[in-house]
């Protein structure tokens, strides 16, 4: 048997092949499929107009609606109808609204609903996220989606993958957000397109599951078709007690061919911002303190763990909101929600003048909850900051990390925290 990366692996094994090849075409099982507020309506439409009377398994797909929750207006409220109703029709075990929604992509994953070794596929981009946890995670289309859920499985081209290396010692304040960035810096936004990104060497084995999410999670970012992370120790820990159903481990070959190899020295790195409009503007926060801001946005599917309010929280203690800026907090999970109470960092959230919102994707994508004026610029530790990303055409969104967004919010330009 050949030998095969991580990527290679889990599409061979589910297609029942011995070994697969980059550019080779395979029909696979989905373990999991995944539709939003957004994306799902659009697959349940098609899905009826097929004429199929039921799906391929209720219990492998998930109905979130975290994108305009809670309902912002009469149309959002309208398809989360069409989510609800559709599941209620097809007995859909994993549908989420209200105060049970959370984030998606941090929601799917705490509560078990994805494993190592997975295939998922999802109608929407970040749908990589998963490839944290060694399952071969993607984003697809509504008409994919839809296909799925008639089918029970998808096709694939095989990806090629590129291996990134980080070595060295983490600089202070520098955390997987800051890793993945710079790593888009230095490939661009189509500098990995549909390939599989592998992120290994000795930092990635020491960083936590939340840093590790964060950078699978911005794979689409450079154009991957996943973010994978090889399953080790800190991973098994993470999922025992949550995913509840046998699942696979698999781990690239040390011999594996790659497209690509790259190594990064993390003492190179410091704090990364990503400069509009696009998340391969990475520059070092260093070169960024001149810029005014009026909001920042600390949550999504990329940020909004309880880890990254932690972080956001011991910057923010003692101190206060700027003048003249909206520093948003957004839990991305009623689970991220109860744990920042439980560890007081909401006091510290409201003491310091932050808006403190429900578990949403809300302003990350201009849905609500923190939309830009006409020149306003924002701080936000989500993953895109494309032209009015974030509401108005000539506003302007800079990416980073939660402790650089909070240490912005209280300077009221962007800055790091070892300027406080």
């Amino acid at each position: 048997m050949s030998s095969m990366t991580i990527a290679e692996k889990i599409l061979a094994a589910h297609a029942g092949l011995d070994s697969v090849k980059p550019g080779q075409l395979v029909d696979v099982p989905v373990d999991m499929t995944l539709g939003n507020d957004i994306t799902a309506p659009i697959s349940i439409k098609i899905f009826r107009d097929t004429g199929v009377k039921s799906v391929f398994d209720p219990e492998k797909i998930a109905l979130v609606a975290d994108h305009f929750t809670p309902n912002k207006d009469i149309k959002s409220a309208e398809q989360v109808r069409m989510l609800r109703e559709f599941a209620k029709e097809h007995n859909i075990l994993h549908y989420y609204e209200g105060g049970k929604c959370g984030v998606e992509h941090v929601l799917l994953p705490e509560k078990g609903i994805v494993a190592p070794g997975d295939i998922v596929i999802g109608a929407d981009s970040h749908t990589c996220t998963y490839g944290a946890l060694g399952a071969f995670a993607t984003g697809v289309g509504s008409t994919d989606l839809a296909a799925a859920w008639i089918r029970g499985r998808t096709w694939f081209r095989v990806p090629e993958t590129i291996k990134f290396i980080y070595k060295g010692k983490l600089n202070p304040w520098v955390s997987g957000k800051d890793l993945v960035l710079y790593a888009i810096g230095d490939v661009g936004v189509d500098g990995a397109l549909y390939m599989a990104m592998e992120f290994t060497g000795p930092v990635i084995e020491s960083l936590p599951m939340a840093d590790r999410f964060t950078m699978s999670n911005m794979a689409i970012e450079a154009g991957g078709k996943v973010g994978l992370i090889n399953p080790d120790e800190t991973t098994e820990k993470w999922v025992k007690g949550r995913v509840d159903r046998p699942y696979k481990i698999y781990t690239s070959d040390p011999d594996a061919h790659y497209a690509r190899v790259i190594e990064y020295d993390c003492a190179d790195i410091e704090p990364q911002v990503a400069f509009p409009h696009l998340p391969e503007n990475a520059r070092p926060v260093s070169e960024a303190t001149h810029i005014e801001i009026q909001q920042v946005v600390i949550g999504s599917c990329t940020n909004g763990r309880t880890e990254d309010f932690e972080l956001a929280a011991s910057v923010l203690k003692g101190r206060q909101v700027a003048d003249g800026v909206r520093l948003i907090i957004l839990p991305a999970t009623p689970q991220v929600y109860s744990d920042c109470l439980d560890r007081g960092l909401l006091r510290i959230f409201a003491d310091c003048g932050a808006i403190i919102g429900p578990p949403t994707c809300g302003p990350c994508l201009g849905g609500h909850m923190g939309i830009l004026a006409k020149g306003e610029r924002a701080v936000a530790t989500t993953n895109r900051n494309f032209v009015g990303r974030m509401g108005h055409q000539e506003s302007e969104v800079y990416l980073a990390n939660p402790a650089v967004a909070a240490a912005s919010a209280v300077l009221g330009r962007i800055g790091s925290p070892d300027e406080l």
